[in-house]
C-alpha cells in the first residue's frame, strides 16, 4: 500500500483530509447562521463574528488533532487564525470591488476563498503526520 513517509498509509492520510474537508462544510455552511454569515462581511461590527465563526472552526480542527496527534493542538490556533485572515481578505476584496452576490467576480472570490481553505486543511493533515 502506498504511504507518506515512512509510516503512513495513504489512505489514513486520506481519511484525516477527508474529515477535515467535512470539518470545514459543517463550520463553513452547517454551523453558520444568518448573523455570522452577514455579520462578518459588514464594514464595521465585524470582528465578533468573524471571531466567532474562526473559533468554530478551530474547535472542529482541534476535535480532528485530538484524535489524530493531540501533542499538536495547537494547529487549531493555527487554523483559527488563517482561517480569519482568508474570510476577512475575501471581505474586504469584495467591499473594494463592490462584488455582491450577483457579480461574477464575488462567485470567483468565494471559489478562492474556499481553495485556501481547503489547502490549509491539506497543510494541517501534512503536519499531522510530519511534526
Amino acid at each position: 500500500m502506498p504511504q507518506i513517509g515512512p509510516l503512513v498509509p495513504l489512505w489514513t492520510f486520506c481519511i484525516v483530509l477527508v474529515a477535515m474537508a467535512l470539518k470545514h462544510f459543517v463550520a463553513d455552511f452547517a454551523l453558520q447562521p444568518k448573523w455570522i454569515a452577514h455579520g462578518k462581511e459588514r464594514r464595521e461590527g465585524w470582528l465578533a463574528p468573524l471571531a466567532l465563526h474562526a473559533f468554530g472552526h478551530a474547535v472542529l480542527t482541534l476535535c480532528v488533532v485530538l484524535v489524530v496527534a493531540p501533542h499538536l493542538w495547537w494547529l487549531a490556533l493555527a487554523d483559527f487564525v488563517v482561517h480569519a485572515a482568508i474570510d476577512r481578505g475575501k471581505t474586504l476584496i469584495a467591499q473594494r470591488g463592490g462584488w455582491c452576490v450577483d457579480k461574477a467576480g464575488f462567485w470567483w472570490l468565494l471559489g478562492f476563498d474556499q481553495f485556501l481553505h481547503q489547502v490549509t486543511n491539506v497543510a494541517i493533515v501534512a503536519a499531522l503526520f510530519t511534526l
